[in-house]
């Protein structure tokens, strides 16, 4: 299978600050790959080295066959990006913006065609600085998408969108990989990630820690279903870590996740501690572990966190 993107051992640190380090992983044509991480973990550097914004230490790019550095005009002409953020001109509405990115590309679509990909046809007239920052959002990915793009990097695009906005867009994104288009996505909504990638690869600390399709990632990791509830104090979550079933304890930030194989037991014997008065939760919610589970597993923490 052609790849769209190859890196191998990519390393870029910031004094003694490992930004990236050693990241090695390939993107295939019309794929969607997911870089999930915590703040700080390296995505955007990442991101940004790949794009020439940054140099890298060391390390391999290639972009669409062409190794970074060569015959970079061509290659960007064949590439669609959107970063977290986006320089927009205040004063140009948002037709003349889009018109404005398209006509720096050889083959793009028109405003028209672009803006009605994200749902701003009505604000075309509109000034850019009237516009609201989740219609900033939208037509920052217009921007991206204007380009007929072979290989499109969006930096956590949906950030900011509302739910139903969230979910047009990914359609669009989805229709990307059904014309064969390739798409490297950052983002930190882990539903998003389970819905749009092939594949995802979790990295911290910059290095990539698992990477694989999402459902194979949480058969691989979790047998279990997950108990969430409100969080409880340290006695507590020693007698909860020695529940029946319970395989696995986790407690971060007012949040208590017990993961599971026999929830029955398990929830039995939590309502015997409450009954007993050692105990006492809240907002009691029985579910099936999740690319989220997955992430606070090997990182320890919460994508946002």
């Amino acid at each position: 299978m052609n790849q769209a993107i190859e890196v191998k051992n990519l390393r870029k640190a910031y004094g003694e600050v490992k930004a990236v380090d050693g990241l090695s992983f390939e993107v295939a044509q019309g794929e969607i790959l997911g870089l999930l991480g915590p703040n700080g973990a390296g995505k955007t550097t990442t991101v940004e080295c790949l794009l020439g914004l940054r140099r890298p230490d060391s390390g391999t790019i290639r972009l669409l066959g062409v190794e970074n550095g060569s015959d970079t005009q061509s290659i960007r002409a064949r590439m669609g990006v959107q970063l977290q953020s986006t320089g927009l001109l205040p004063q140009l509405t948002v037709r003349e913006q889009v018109q404005l990115f398209g006509g720096l590309y050889p083959n793009a679509l028109s405003s028209k065609a672009a803006l009605s990909l994200v749902g701003l046809e009505e604000k075309a007239r509109t000034p850019t600085k009237a516009l609201s920052g989740g219609q900033q959002q939208r037509l920052a990915v217009a921007l991206a998408l204007v380009n007929k793009a072979d290989l499109f990097f969006l930096d956590e695009p949906t950030t900011g969108l509302d739910p139903q906005a969230r979910q047009s867009l990914w359609a669009v994104i989805s229709d990307l990989r059904s014309e064969g288009k390739s798409v490297l996505l950052t983002t930190h909504y882990m539903e998003e990630a389970s819905f749009l990638c092939d594949r995802v690869a979790i990295i911290d600390h910059g290095q990539i820690i698992e990477h694989g399709a999402p459902q194979t990632l949480i058969h691989k990791h979790f047998r279990e279903s997950a108990l969430e509830f409100s969080a409880v104090d340290a006695i507590e979550q020693e007698q909860l870590a020695r529940l029946p079933g319970v395989t696995q304890a986790l407690f971060e930030n007012g949040h208590s996740t017990l993961y599971t194989t026999d929830v029955p037991r398990t929830m039995s014997a939590m309502y015997d501690l409450a009954t007993a008065g050692t105990l006492a939760f809240d907002d009691l919610v029985v579910r099936q572990a999740t690319l989220e589970d997955v992430f606070l597993k090997l990182t320890g923490r919460r994508i946002r966190s």
